[in-house]
């Protein structure tokens, strides 16, 4: 396990935008929808769902941070301090097992948020939570978010929507882990990086893909190689890039685009 890293995260005034690539899977798709509509862009996409009204009264309350690479948003049992919608990068949910290696069950990024079980009036942390992919967020305090809850139902309604589509991948997660192979299942946990990446290249080791699937490295050694000597990845010196998008999607297993059409049904 990495040790454990400072929580709190820097304030920053801007936010850098990254290019989209040309292939987008369901959920992007989605977000680009929403985008083309009269509601200002955000840059997270359950904050631009929301009614005008309840999108400017809970935007005054956030405030525009970084997400910086490797720290620690949440333990599990700590109350939160603070919930994060994500901007740009992506956050890891994370399951520890005593004695046992973590194991990723969830991921977030702009198309969702952390701290939604606030909207159950559940004030404690269930899982791990780690900055998987460096960006940014808007943060808000729990306090003042479980105040807009209380204010407006349709952000009630948004967060209990949201929390079904987490629960909902984060039991495809349990299939595919009891089911699928490796590859298989690291062919989906790279196109699940890069839709919130939204980007073709990004910075990943052969250690944290074994720490992030639960296996031994030498398992992600082997399943990498493969898809890179098949064309559709190339990974070098710990940059990994997305060479054939639409083989990704060929080689992984079905939970990817089970995971888009959940989101799309009821975020969309």
């Amino acid at each position: 396990m990495p040790p454990r890293m400072r929580a709190d995260c820097v304030t920053t005034s801007a936010r850098q935008r990254i290019a989209e690539p040309k292939d987008r899977s369901p959920m992007q798709s989605a977000i680009a929808i929403q985008r083309r509509t009269e509601i200002a862009t955000t840059g997270n996409h359950l904050i631009e769902l929301l009614p005008r009204k309840v999108r400017l009264s809970l935007l005054a309350n956030c405030e525009p941070v970084e997400l910086v690479l490797s720290h620690v948003l949440s333990e599990p049992g700590e109350p939160i301090r603070h919930v994060y919608f994500p901007t740009a990068g992506f956050i890891s949910l994370v399951m520890m097992i005593e004695k046992n290696p973590a194991l990723e069950i969830g991921m977030v990024g702009r198309e969702g948020m952390l701290g939604a079980q606030l909207s159950l009036e559940v004030d404690l942390a269930p899982l791990h939570s780690v900055v998987q992919g460096q960006g940014t967020a808007l943060r808000i305090g729990a306090a003042a978010f479980q105040r807009e809850l209380s204010a407006h139902p349709a952000l009630q309604r948004g967060m209990h929507r949201y929390l079904y589509v987490l629960m909902t991948q984060m039991a495809q997660y349990a299939g595919c882990l009891r089911y699928h192979q490796i590859d298989q299942r690291l062919a989906r946990w790279l196109l699940m990086s890069q839709d919130r990446a939204e980007s073709n290249t990004f910075r990943m080791t052969h250690e944290f893909l074994a720490y992030m699937l639960g296996v031994r490295r030498v398992g992600i050694t082997k399943s990498a190689g493969q898809l890179q000597r098949n064309g559709l990845i190339e990974y070098r010196r710990g940059v990994l890039t997305v060479l054939d998008r639409k083989g990704l999607e060929a080689a992984s297993c079905g939970c990817y685009a089970t995971d888009g059409k959940t989101y799309a049904k009821l975020l969309a």
